[in-house]
């Protein structure tokens, strides 16, 4: 006893060590710590904190740790301690709460009691420690405050804690919160219950009764919200309140406006600290996010939401050398000024730009005539910080925004014409194109001025950046005439700064207008060539000379731009200088094992080499063994990551480039973000060489794979998971050459990885990369790649797919009928309806790749999806399910050929009906298939085909089949009947349907249909057809002018074979004089061209 009293002793020592300022004692003590055994570690923990003679302090840290020791062990650690030990820790836990005086100690071990009991809810959600439920209950109706605050953390911290349970406790669990909330005497037990209130409405889900059921308690919730506010102490409750509005802003509905007044009075106090008024704007803006259409059902308040959110935006100080900073910094990213902006900026994309504008239309002209320039500042960043959620509405009297902002650019204060340069150049990058053809003639000039504000280096950093997105959205002939005068002045900055560069130390414009050069000569491409000479010796000697660690990102952003320049010129001109810059890269690279995590250059130096990759092709292989040890460090770059409790993520989010996700339940999850866009740079690097070399990179995919398949559920960066499913069917094309075996175990290390990630990936955009990456993959591989397995996998996979498809359009048409539908909601349905679409058709390309690579293996798998394809073509559903329907039985038709009749029961009716919808879409679908039909489908197909073309007769001749809309369908048709034609004509009479077919010819927009056309044009041409001939050759100059359209509109680009046929056939027309003669004169001039042309490809 004795030796165990002093080992307790020792370990309380050892819980002092943990604190100490000092490092070493503190390292020290945490090596020995892990050192002890996880079962032993809790015994000494729960002493610890359960000795009163301990100092709280470590009393405290004893309750945190063992809590950590259970979210991270009890697996292991619990079942093997015994149940006499179990049961004696659930005891202490549970006295320990009721008998601990000191109120941060007792919440550390009711975290510690609430994490023990998340454990041991089991599989089937029992709860297997009964007796705490009996606490919660006794303590939370208890008149000891501590005890009921207790019982009340334990919930907040684990709302699930009833498990199967809930249901049974259901009434009993509503009561003891509502008495809580409405405890009159404690502000701190209602602001708790408030508290548990919030994390057990988050905790149910999509389970709306529950909450429904609980809903009665929101408005207590909120007079909590206000008095907590009003003590001001802690501002935990008002951010749970916000989650609350995130995931359930139903429940706020019938409290709408008293939210809404509550925010808006938090934002209005100035007495509050400016953190509490930014959590009023939140509380506004996350509601505009999650719920615009109930917000918009309160029109007035709009314009005094607004109002506050430019109010805050004038939050600023006037500091005399903020324009002549050199350092960029981030110090007034929690001001006032940047919290309204970014509120504002979220509010528009949010509430609509319908509302939106006509308040920002009232509010911004009388700030723009502010003699305090604060004002003026406000109103031109409010500018920039809408274009995004006012895009439709703003582009209509954009002229009108323009000319009203670029008087300001010579305004008297720097941080004005900074704010001008900023709304430049977000509209530049907002209304692409539109933006820079309307308004090139006065911007470029408006910007060049300011680059001459050399007493204000921030400002004229700003116009050169505004430069950048300027010169990335103009298109190439547009920018060319301005190309010599925005030149010039980079030329005569760049020199003056570098030459400030010693003396100064000053680098800030030096960067932007390296940046500026490098946007300027990627849009003008070749017509730099003029320039090369005169900035790449300034260039050059950046590098060489730019060697101190504060100069890296200059240097960095100069390889940058010296690539990006290599890749406008070209490599012929690059090349004659390209030794000397080749070199200057090598000895600029980075050893791997010495570069440091934050050097800037690195992501550079990647990126430029993707460049040199492109201009250099198959040459580039010799630098390989060079540039790939970087890459392929920085593309395996593994983020810290971490699983915290509130209190622990609260206080290293201040830790800069940490970033947290809550998992609820008072946990969570946190990375660190710093590195991981030099991640993605350097896996879209990666792809570029594969891209690039092909085979020349096949030594290296094994080492790529290994990298990039694991980052298909790299869920920290979208980029690079898309990065990663675009490398797969591209590392398989480097690889062919060596061998079906090698390439074969390739895929066998992708594919389940793959198959995952389309099962598992939570966004749409990248999904679609991922199902595009799968079929890219069975094409490239063909016949035999999949197994029966893998294809069973596969159609369940797209099964759950479609089912989700349904249930997603199933949603929005409940949507439809909610009170708060408005037009700006079914304006975002279709967005969503738009991507669901997209996601369609890429579940018919996974489809196509199969059935075209596996053929009649491929029937079991198609067998499984059809119930779902064929409830794709129900006429009550939207047109792209059955476009996108249509398209799959299109495929089996192609690709299993007169195998597919024994479907025809579930399309061969839809596909005549849908014929003549519409939809151009599902019309071409249709009539695509009825050609497949034809081509591949064999005589069983024969009465189809007869029903088939006088439908496709009629969607031909309607008067508008030739319009812009409609030509691909119409030719789609003229195809279809084609190939009945040619293919499928047992029931047709071929002598009336020829010259009404050659009627309808020439075919000149569908490249890939043209060829059918044209070829069976040919066949008929040259078996001597007598109808297409017509009497004595009578048709002769039709059929020349036919053809002459097809060269001209190069109708035939796709088939070399086709296309030299037809040229042929003119040949041996011309060769005879006379009748070449005879027809020539009743051809069109650009007709006889067009043959002429022809006519000279073919000699040479």
């Amino acid at each position: 006893m004795a030796a165990m009293a002093n080992e307790q002793e020792q370990f309380e020592s050892l819980l002092a060590s943990l604190m100490s300022p000092d490092n070493d004692v503190r390292n020290q003590s945490e090596a020995a710590y892990e050192n002890i055994p996880t079962a032993t570690k809790i015994q000494f923990l729960v002493r610890s904190f359960r000795n009163a003679e301990v100092p709280a302090e470590s009393r405290q840290m004893a309750a945190v740790l063992l809590r950590r020791v259970i979210s991270t062990y009890h697996d292991q650690v619990w079942p093997s301690l015994g149940a006499e030990s179990q049961q004696w820790i659930k005891v202490e836990l549970l006295n320990g709460i009721q008998q601990e005086n000191t109120p941060l100690v007792q919440r550390r071990i009711c975290d510690a009691a609430s994490e023990l009991a998340r454990n041991l809810v089991d599989a089937d959600g029992e709860l297997l420690w009964t007796e705490i439920l009996e606490f919660l209950f006794s303590c939370a109706t208890s008149e000891n405050v501590a005890l009921k605050e207790s019982a009340l953390h334990i919930f907040n911290n684990h709302p699930g804690i009833f498990g199967n349970r809930q249901g049974h406790y259901l009434e009993v669990i509503k009561q003891m919160l509502a008495q809580c909330i409405t405890e009159q005497q404690q502000l701190s037990v209602r602001i708790l219950a408030a508290k548990a209130i919030i994390s057990f409405m988050l905790a149910q889900g999509s389970d709306a009764a529950t909450q429904k059921h609980f809903a009665h308690l929101i408005p207590p919730v909120i007079q909590a919200c206000v008095e907590s506010v009003r003590v001001g102490d802690d501002d935990t409750l008002l951010k749970s309140f916000i989650e609350l509005e995130e995931s359930v802003p139903k429940l706020v509905r019938p409290n709408l406006e008293t939210v809404v007044v509550l925010a808006l009075n938090i934002v209005e106090d100035t007495n509050l600290t400016d953190s509490w008024r930014q959590l009023g704007l939140e509380m506004i803006v996350t509601l505009a996010e999650t719920a615009p259409a109930m917000l918009r059902k309160l029109p007035q308040y709009i314009p005094h939401i607004i109002s506050k959110m430019l109010s805050m935006m004038v939050d600023l100080e006037e500091d005399p050398d903020w324009a002549m900073g050199d350092d960029v910094d981030d110090d007034d990213a929690d001001s006032n000024a940047v919290a309204g902006e970014s509120a504002l900026d979220r509010f528009a994309c949010g509430i609509g730009g319908k509302t939106m504008l006509p308040q920002i239309k009232t509010s911004i002209p009388p700030m723009l005539q502010n003699p305090d320039w604060r004002y003026r500042h406000a109103a031109l960043m409010a500018i920039s910080a809408v274009g995004e959620g006012c895009h439709k509405q703003m582009e209509a009297m954009l002229g009108q925004i323009v000319e009203s902002v670029l008087p300001f650019l010579g305004d008297q204060h720097p941080r004005v014409r900074y704010a001008t340069c900023n709304a430049l150049g977000q509209m530049a990058t907002d209304f692409a194109q539109t933006f820079e053809r309307k308004f090139h003639q006065k911007v470029i000039p408006g910007l060049l001025a300011v680059l001459d504000d050399h007493d204000h280096p921030r400002v004229q950093a700003h116009a050169g950046a505004a430069l950048v997105n300027f010169s990335e959205a103009c298109p190439k002939n547009l920018l060319l005439p301005y190309l010599d005068a925005i030149l010039t002045k980079l030329e005569v900055v760049l020199n003056q700064k570098i030459k400030e560069l010693v003396p100064t130390g000053a680098k800030l414009v030096l960067e932007q207008m390296v940046t500026t050069l490098a946007a300027v000569a990627d849009t003008s491409e070749e017509t730099f060539l003029q320039y090369y000479d005169r900035f790449m010796p300034i260039l050059k000697y950046i590098v060489q000379n730019a060697n101190m660690k504060e100069l890296r990102l200059l240097r960095g952003k100069t390889i940058e731009c010296i690539s990006l320049i290599g890749l406008a010129v070209g490599r012929e001109k690059f090349s004659l200088d390209g030794n000397d810059v080749m070199q200057l890269l090598l000895k600029s690279q980075v050893n791997p094992n010495e570069q440091e995590d934050d050097d800037p250059q690195v992501s550079y130096m990647i990126s430029a080499w993707g460049r040199m990759c492109k201009i250099l092709g198959r040459d580039f292989q010799q630098y390989l063994p060079l540039v790939m040890g970087p890459t392929i460090k920085t593309a395996s770059l593994k983020p810290e990551v971490a699983l915290l409790d509130a209190e622990e993520a609260k206080t290293m989010t201040e830790d800069e480039g940490w970033e947290f996700v809550n998992l609820g339940e008072q946990q969570s999850f946190g990375i660190k973000t710093a590195g991981l866009e030099d991640k993605s740079t350097a896996c879209q690097m990666l792809v570029c060489y594969a891209k690039e070399l092909k085979e020349a990179f096949a030594e290296y995919t094994e080492e790529v794979a290994k990298i990039m398949v694991p980052l298909l559920k790299f869920y920290f960066h979208d980029m690079v998971r898309y990065t990663a499913a675009e490398s797969m069917p591209l590392l398989l094309e480097c690889v062919k050459d060596k061998g079906d075996e090698y390439i074969s175990r390739m895929w066998s290390y992708m594919y389940p990885e793959m198959i995952k990630a389309v099962q598992t990936e939570p966004e749409v955009e990248i999904l679609q990369e991922h199902m595009d990456s799968l079929s890219k993959c069975i094409e490239f591989l063909g016949s035999g790649c999949l197994t029966n397995e893998q294809m069973q996998e596969i159609s369940k996979t797209l099964i759950d797919m479609l089912e989700e498809h349904f249930k997603r359009q199933a949603d929005r048409q409940e949507k439809r009928k909610d009170e708060d539908y408005d037009d700006d909601v079914e304006e975002n349905l279709q967005d969503e309806h738009q991507d669901d679409a997209y996601l369609l058709s890429k579940v018919s390309d996974v489809v196509h790749a199969i059935l075209g690579t596996q053929r009649e293996a491929g029937i079991p798998f198609f067998e499984q999806l059809l119930p779902h394809v064929v409830r794709l073509l129900s006429i009550e559903r939207p047109w792209t399910d059955r476009q996108w329907g249509i398209c799959v039985f299109d495929d089996v038709i192609e690709y299993l050929g007169p195998n597919s009749f024994k479907y025809q029961e579930y399309f061969v009716n839809p596909l005549l009906q849908f014929i003549c919808d519409r939809s151009a879409e599902v019309r071409q679908a249709a009539a695509y298939g009825c050609g497949v039909m034809g081509k591949f489908g064999g005589p069983q197909y024969a009465q189809a085909c007869l029903e088939a073309v006088p439908r496709l007769s009629a969607v031909i001749a309607d008067p508008q089949s030739k319009s812009r809309d409609n030509l691909n369908a119409t030719e789609n048709a003229i195809a279809a009947v084609t190939k009945i034609l040619q293919h499928n004509n047992s029931k047709l009479n071929l002598e009336e349907l020829l010259p009404v077919w050659l009627s309808w010819l020439p075919v000149t927009e569908d490249k890939e249909e043209a060829v059918h056309v044209y070829s069976f044009l040919c066949d008929l041409i040259e078996s001597n057809n007598p109808i297409i001939l017509g009497v004595n050759n009578s048709n002769l100059p039709n059929l020349l002018a036919i053809l002459a359209e097809s060269f001209s509109s190069d109708a035939l680009c796709e088939d070399e074979n086709v296309l030299h046929r037809c040229i042929h056939i003119v040949k041996q027309i011309q060769s005879n004089n006379e009748l070449w003669a005879a027809c020539a004169t009743q051809l069109a001039t650009e007709h006889q061209q067009a043959l002429f042309d022809a006519l000279k490809m073919l000699e040479l």
